[in-house]
């Protein structure tokens, strides 16, 4: 199982070298939608880190997050943009090793609908273990699945901004996942040993179902491809 991963994971940025960064040939392009930049510290020591991270965890030698294949969706468990701004912002040590970089996500939507981009598109950002080497992050600001899918300025936004990136890169409707999806993912890879099983309790399975559904829909209606069904994988844990 471990040497498939391998493959797939070889196979994959292979293909990242040779795929363009936007626009996927035969895609029809909606709307981009408003989004304000509020940047993140993230110089050149911090792209250091993510780089030694990405060799520790992953075997590849690289900061740079080329073609992703996957959007993981999370929840702040914060009640404010400026909580959730400042976490990220902090380079600090994460996680049982203690190591850096400090945690982060590309884009954070908040409660009314507005949606910040916080690190570019083309940098690793630390937000699920196995999957930052090919992951898109987007937060959402609230404590749960249930607050966000019951707020129809913050989903909506969400939807609209997922569907986007989707035809951006040409990422399948299947691999718009929860956080907890991550171990079930077919991109999931991860080297040590202790965290090949680790995963945390946003975006369940149930909840990513109503998500997904109404992303298709979405998706449909700006002209963005759903692509193939996704088969999941069974972790090995």
């Amino acid at each position: 199982m471990l040497a498939l991963r391998v493959t797939v994971l070889a196979a994959s940025l292979s293909l990242a070298l040779l795929a363009p960064h936007a626009g996927i040939s035969g895609i029809s392009a909606p709307k981009r939608p408003a989004i304000v930049w509020k940047p993140i510290s993230f110089p050149l020591a911090r792209k250091a880190e993510m780089q030694a991270y990405s060799i520790r965890h992953y075997g590849i030698r690289a900061w740079r997050l080329r073609h992703p294949h996957v959007i993981v969706e999370h929840y702040t468990a914060s009640n404010s943009f400026s909580s959730a701004y400042s976490t990220f912002n902090a380079d600090v040590p994460d996680g049982e090793l203690h190591e850096l970089p400090g945690i982060c996500a590309h884009f954070v939507v908040d409660k009314d609908g507005t949606v910040y981009q916080l690190v570019p598109l083309d940098v690793m950002c630390r937000h699920t273990v196995g999957l930052n080497w090919t992951a898109i992050g987007i937060e959402h600001v609230g404590t749960s699945d249930e607050e966000i899918l019951a707020n129809p300025r913050q989903l909506a936004a969400s939807l609209q901004l997922t569907a986007w990136l989707m035809s951006e890169y040409g990422i399948r409707l299947g691999d718009v996942i929860g956080h907890n999806e991550n171990r079930t993912s077919r991109f999931h890879h991860e080297r040590y040993p202790a965290w090949r099983c680790q995963t945390h309790a946003d975006w369940q399975k149930a909840d990513m179902d109503l998500y997904r559904a109404r992303l298709a829909r979405v998706a449909r209606l700006a002209g963005v491809p759903l692509g193939r069904p996704v088969k999941t994988v069974t972790p090995n844990c």
